[in-house]
């Protein structure tokens, strides 16, 4: 539990960071345009403000919204996030939102520039994502060679030493965010938007700043910009607070504004309010549902701080007057950690696997909006992806991302499309993107995920190749979100298809791949890894 030293010194830095940020934040100067920004855009007479929350760790079912409610066995605990539920009711949920990989690097690299992991080079953690809670992926870069499989979480028993040879050898990661590739601050900024990011960064060493986040807290990993191992629940308060001088700020000056807070994750008891953990003990009571683990109680306070905090935020926004001009989005990184289960407090249900995973509770996510012209208490079932968010936010300030299709395999060409027309409730509106599929390159080794994967999905199918095991899967993902039933064997052709689209992509874009590690070739088969036991595609 946090004691009175704990939460005296929350005060005096939220007081302190609220102070700082009044004084240190003015209008942002507009960032240098990059190759490939538009030129004189036609703008809205009133550009909206935008807002992003993105969430650490959020699984599909974490919050209590339903994404789909046409899934009964989703099953959040009611209550626990009475704003994210409002926000849904006055707003858009979307059921089939995807992040490109399972893991926060990638994943927030993505949100940021419209454009996938896969082609950015940035498929896995990135340097200080490791070390806070010990978690293993095979070493730094997502494992060479060797390491041993699979990691520890939070209040879980370290996994059982396994062999060291690997039957794979996992790429390197680029640790920074390409300059010349435009970020979302930067195609806003040249549209006349102040554009500011707190929180959780963790896309490269690089200062924000450099790449068009002219108001920021710095390049943050899982430790703040304080360094400390257990940054919450401080930070989810300095956070907000330095979200909401940033705003305030703008709104004074009269000037469109746009801000991503990336709250940071939790996985002790330490790192939450001890009111959330009270309160989720009873909901917990309240609902019938079982107390789960301490990880699994912790993870859902965590999810009530973030819920507060964005409270927070909109009541600024009321009160300011600008609640009817501002479009807010939220999503998170990637899945929970962990697998299925029954209880309230598993991390994906129904969803399998987790974090780390390219099953679909690693990187199936929340995603809700709300805003001007978004069309009010619905559900969209529209697959869409963290890249669209770039050109969404985009056309709604005035200046479209346009694509040229002959570059479309360029590092700088936005791969997501804008869901403007979703939101606006268009009928049968679609995402123009580079592809019509949806693409997932994950060529890693991580907290028991079966080794390196990617996944394709085509209309009402997902594709899965484990590079590990040589294995193949084929789900009907429309109607089998749990991925339960396999249709690999008795639709041989259907698969054929899915994975040369996938090798294409893959080669068109120059992806890193995991490569056969001549050392477990010559291994006894005594020391060839075994099948993982948990998450991953089996």
């Amino acid at each position: 539990m946090v004691n009175k030293g704990t939460l005296h010194r929350i005060g005096l830095l939220a007081l302190a960071s609220l102070s700082t940020s009044l004084l240190a934040f003015g209008a942002a100067e507009q960032p240098a345009a990059k190759d490939g920004g538009a030129s004189a855009p036609q703008r809205p007479a009133r550009q909206p403000n935008i807002i992003f929350f993105l969430g650490e760790a959020i699984g599909w079912s974490t919050t209590s919204v339903v994404m789909d409610d046409q899934i009964v066995d989703a099953a959040p605990v009611p209550g626990l996030t009475p704003q994210l539920e409002r926000l849904a009711a006055e707003g858009m949920r979307f059921s089939d939102f995807y992040v490109s990989a399972p893991r926060c690097t990638p994943a927030r690299a993505s949100f940021f520039t419209g454009i996938g992991a896969a082609k950015l080079r940035m498929t896995y953690v990135n340097e200080g994502g490791n070390e806070r809670r010990g978690e293993q992926g095979g070493g730094r870069g997502g494992g060479g060679g060797g390491g041993r499989r699979g990691g520890a979480e939070a209040g879980q028993e370290p996994p059982a030493r396994e062999p060291l040879i690997l039957r794979m050898m996992a790429p390197a990661s680029d640790k920074e965010l390409p300059r010349e590739v435009r970020t979302v601050a930067e195609t806003l900024g040249e549209a006349g938007y102040a554009a500011a990011h707190f929180g959780k960064w963790h896309v490269g060493r690089e200062n924000p700043r450099v790449h068009g986040f002219n108001v920021n807290d710095g390049p943050n990993t899982n430790a703040g910009p304080g360094n400390n191992r257990e940054p919450n629940p401080e930070e989810g308060i300095a956070i907000t607070d330095r979200g909401i001088a940033f705003i305030t700020e703008q709104v004074k000056a009269g000037k469109p504004f746009f801000v991503q807070m990336s709250h940071y994750g939790a996985g002790r008891e330490t790192e939450v309010t001890p009111e959330s953990l009270a309160e989720v003990r009873a909901l917990l009571e309240k609902s019938g549902a079982r107390a789960g683990r301490e990880k699994d109680l912790v993870r859902l306070a965590a999810a009530r701080d973030m819920d507060k905090a964005i409270g927070r935020v909109m009541d600024t926004l009321r009160t300011l007057g600008v609640a009817d001009n501002t479009f807010v989005a939220f999503s998170a990184d990637h899945g929970a950690p962990g697998g299925t289960g029954g209880r309230a407090t598993s991390a994906n249900p129904p969803l399998a696997g987790g974090k780390g995973s390219v099953r679909e509770g690693g990187i199936r996510v929340p995603m809700i909006a709300w805003g001007p012209g978004v069309k009010a208490g619905t559900t969209s079932r529209v697959r869409a992806t963290a890249m669209d968010l770039l050109p969404t936010f985009a056309e709604l300030a005035g200046t479209p991302v346009k694509v040229d299709a002959s570059k479309r395999d360029a590092l700088a060409t936005v791969e997501g499309g804008s869901l403007v027309d979703v939101l606006r409730g268009v009928e049968g509106a679609k995402v123009k993107r580079t592809r019509e599929e949806t693409y997932i390159h994950f060529p890693h080794y991580d907290l028991g995920n079966g080794g390196p994967a990617s996944a394709v999905y085509a209309g009402d199918y997902k594709f899965i190749r484990n590079d590990d095991s040589g294995r193949r899967f084929l789900f009907e993902i429309s109607k089998d979100p749990s991925e339960a039933k396999d249709l690999a064997a008795s639709m041989p052709e259907r698969c054929a298809d899915m994975e040369a689209k996938l090798d294409a992509y893959l080669k068109a874009i120059d992806a890193p791949m995991a490569k056969p590690n001549p050392a477990a070739a010559e291994a006894a088969p005594a020391e060839q890894p075994s099948r993982p036991r948990r998450g991953g595609a089996r």
